[in-house]
């Protein structure tokens, strides 16, 4: 990964926001913005991307001590990064947003698709298709994320939710469901017959589009 003195200036990323709005920034890009600076031995860049892993295991509300555990973050960028998705939360919440078709669910999950593992999220709905939470259940390998039922449907049975959306980023760009992926589904949907939480669908997407197994009457 180039250090941020070896891009070109509007491809930086403070620039970049200036210029192009913050659409426009990947997750790294976007922490390093907030982080400011690099560390001593290593740039703004490499930080935020060991960060950005670091939340993406711990989840969406991580202590101050999780990031503390980043090699280079100190005391003060961990409690500005704390803080910032705390305030992020209270002003912008995906909580109520309503899913009406596969479309509407791509905007929530497109953010990780530039990740280089696979990501398998999970978004809670009401008895209404309205978002109650979502999640990361798990991070897999490069080509195949680990997950089971009890992991997918733990978070949405305390949530009280009625139905869930899954989905996972293809790293490799090629959206075609692997047999894995259709398992994946069949298990997930017979699990949530059971649990009376309907799987509505499974998508799988990149950084361009998606793949919707409802859409392709594969559920």
């Amino acid at each position: 990964m180039k250090r941020i003195q070896d891009l070109p200036a509007r491809e930086r990323p403070r620039e970049k926001l200036c210029h192009k709005g913050a659409q426009a920034l990947s997750d790294m890009e976007l922490l390093a913005v907030l982080l400011g600076s690099g560390s001593q031995k290593c740039d703004v860049l490499t930080l935020a991307e060991k960060l950005l892993r670091q939340l993406d295991q711990v989840g969406a509300s991580p202590s101050v001590d999780d990031l503390l555990a980043v090699h280079g973050v100190g005391n003060a960028k961990a409690c500005l990064i704390v803080a910032g998705l705390e305030f992020a939360r209270r002003r912008i919440r995906p909580h109520g947003f309503k899913i009406a078709f596969p479309p509407d669910a791509y905007p929530l999950i497109r953010h990780i698709a530039d990740r280089h593992q696979e990501h398998f999220l999970c978004i809670s709905l009401n008895g209404a298709n309205e978002v109650i939470a979502l999640r990361t259940v798990s991070v897999g390998l490069v080509n195949r994320a680990l997950v089971h039922p009890r992991e997918v449907f733990a978070d949405p049975i305390t949530d009280r939710a009625t139905a869930i959306i899954v989905a996972h980023n293809h790293p490799s760009g090629n959206l075609a469901p692997s047999q894995d992926d259709l398992s994946v589904t069949r298990q997930l949907k017979e699990a949530g017959n059971t649990l009376g939480i309907r799987l509505l669908d499974h998508i799988i997407f990149n950084q361009e589009k998606y793949y919707s197994l409802l859409e392709n009457n594969q559920m």
